[in-house]
């Protein structure tokens, strides 16, 4: 899957409907291979992205859990961390 799309369940504060439609705007680009339709498909592609945000928006306020939510500060933070790990370059000598 996409390594852009993050997860949107379980944070405080709750996902937005901007970050809820741009998950479903890569999925949809992810799934179409395509980042810009062209005129022909623009209307079944803007289609397909408000069908899969409004899903999405659905599943996320039907969901429940017993953890608390996550702090977004704080997984963003270790996400940074994760990624200055993963793409160090080593020193030249």
């Amino acid at each position: 899957m996409c390594r852009n799309i993050k997860p949107l369940f379980n944070f405080e504060p709750p996902a937005t409907h901007d970050e809820i439609h741009d998950a479903a705007l890569q999925f949809v680009r992810k799934v179409s291979g395509s980042t810009k339709p062209s005129k022909r498909n623009e209307e079944a592609f803007d289609r397909a992205v408000q069908a899969i945000a409004a899903s999405v928006h659905e599943l996320l306020h039907a969901m429940e859990t017993t953890q608390p939510p996550k702090d977004r500060e704080e997984e963003a933070a270790k996400a940074r961390a994760r990624s200055a790990q993963r793409f160090a370059r080593p020193v030249p000598a």
